[in-house]
């Protein structure tokens, strides 16, 4: 016989909306990591003393956490999720009768009192402190790196680079644009470089257009990560152009918020090579004394099976260099009236060995076959090139060198589980409040994963 199920006619209903969260559920474990009794503190003065109430400051935190680690980056689609989702209305603590308010309460506050106040970024190193206390970070070794997110725009309505001029815009600009105008003189993104851009997105300029990844060219910012590469936890988030310049830049005031914020000095840092120039080696090594575990940006080393730098040997005391023919390489052989530095505007010097002596030299074929003498530079900050290549072969950085690779999974989870492969948001601020949200979500799963709830070792964040 066929049943029926009937809906049954009751009066009334014992409910409890604790009892229908699974206890793995991924939410129930952030939310024993999660404080945001500061976060009202620090937003309560951006608010009024007088007029109706307004909708709960610390809800809207929460729904944009059930957003960035749920993958719902639609605030539209999001409130239709809390609506519907249990979890979702207990980890909100709505209830099952309360309101969810509206998309649009998001956008007024985001732009109003959330970046006066900057509480994402109060709530992303709330989130970081909880870490710290968990012991999840060590500080001894911490890792950097950016990766590209593809902005909001469309590149069949971008204008040729020089078409576009900052003095063209005025105070009637859209909030993208008047931003961008905001940070002209910022190294992340007005002052990272002088050269003008291919393509500009009238609609978002401070989007960089890029073909870093060897295929077809788009629109981007970078976000950057400073991480601790015991427990792979994020301690600081940039936005920035996706550009070398602007990423190093970004990696030297991470490191110094985390310094000045949560008072970590790492011992030793771990990068790509973009990260290997002179002058940043030489400002970790002589400012924040900290071993770079980072390879050498080097030009002078020759793969054409004729003699590098590295074959000549240096005379800090003497100032000179020593080829393999035990002749000397000197600046200069001869004394000016007004002396000169010998120094480039690159910061480089080169010495230079006698003409007579590589003439008759028979290393000369395997040393200058082109030229008529050999000519070897050095950078003003060699020494700190010295330190970094001294490193290179020692079990530290082979170790760290294996570390790094956390954050390069960190943003592959941004990119594919997070699904933050294209940002929402125009504008710098846009993209800050998107990359530090999203750090703050896989924080805190990380902390859900490394500190589960008892009986439950093992579950997956």
């Amino acid at each position: 016989m066929m049943g029926m199920q009937l809906a049954p006619a009751q009066l009334f209903y014992d409910f409890c909306l604790d009892d229908h969260v699974p206890a793995d559920h991924l939410l129930r474990r952030i939310d024993r990591f999660l404080d945001l009794e500061s976060v009202r503190t620090a937003l309560k003065p951006f608010y009024s003393s007088i007029g109706r109430p307004s909708v709960d400051p610390e809800l809207m935190m929460r729904m944009l956490i059930v957003g960035d680690c749920m993958g719902l980056r639609s605030e539209r689609r999001l409130c239709e999720e809390v609506h519907l989702n249990l979890a979702y209305h207990w980890f909100c603590r709505l209830g099952l009768d309360g309101n969810v308010p509206d998309h649009s309460t998001f956008s007024r506050n985001r732009h109003g009192r959330f970046r006066q106040s900057d509480i994402l970024r109060h709530l992303f190193e709330t989130v970081v402190e909880r870490c710290l206390a968990e012991g999840l970070v060590g500080g001894e070794g911490l890792a950097v790196d950016a990766s590209l997110i593809a902005a909001d725009t469309n590149k069949q309505r971008s204008i040729p680079g020089d078409a576009w001029r900052a003095q063209d815009h005025g105070a009637n600009a859209h909030r993208a644009v008047q931003e961008y105008l905001a940070t002209l003189d910022d190294a992340a993104f007005g002052a990272a470089s002088e050269v003008t851009p291919k393509f500009v997105s009238p609609s978002d300029p401070a989007a960089q257009w890029t073909g870093a990844y060897k295929g077809h060219a788009f629109f981007a910012y970078a976000t950057n990560y400073l991480i601790d590469t015991q427990h792979a936890i994020i301690l600081d988030v940039e936005a920035t152009r996706a550009i070398r310049q602007a990423e190093v830049g970004a990696a030297r005031t991470m490191l110094g918020r985390t310094a000045e914020r949560f008072g970590l000095k790492p011992q030793h840092l771990a990068a790509d090579s973009a990260y290997g120039s002179a002058k940043n080696l030489a400002w970790l090594v002589k400012t924040r004394q900290t071993a770079p575990h980072i390879p050498v940006i080097d030009k002078a080393d020759r793969t054409d099976s004729t003699l590098s730098r590295v074959d000549f040997v240096y005379d800090p005391e003497q100032d000179h260099y020593t080829c393999p023919g035990g002749k000397r390489l000197v600046q200069y052989r001869r004394n000016f009236t007004t002396p000169r530095t010998g120094v480039t505007k690159d910061g480089v010097r080169f010495y230079r060995a006698k003409q007579s002596d590589c003439q008759s030299c028979e290393l000369k074929p395997r040393c200058c076959p082109n030229t008529p003498r050999r000519r070897v530079p050095r950078d003003l900050d060699e020494d700190a090139r010295d330190v970094a290549r001294a490193l290179a072969g020692t079990p530290a950085f082979k170790r760290s060198r294996h570390h790094r690779k956390k954050i390069e999974m960190l943003f592959a989870h941004l990119k594919r589980i997070l699904k933050l492969a294209r940002l929402r948001l125009l504008g710098p601020n846009g993209a800050r409040d998107e990359f530090l949200l999203a750090a703050t979500a896989q924080n805190l799963r990380r902390l859900a994963k490394l500190r589960p709830m008892p009986g439950f070792a093992g579950v997956g964040a």
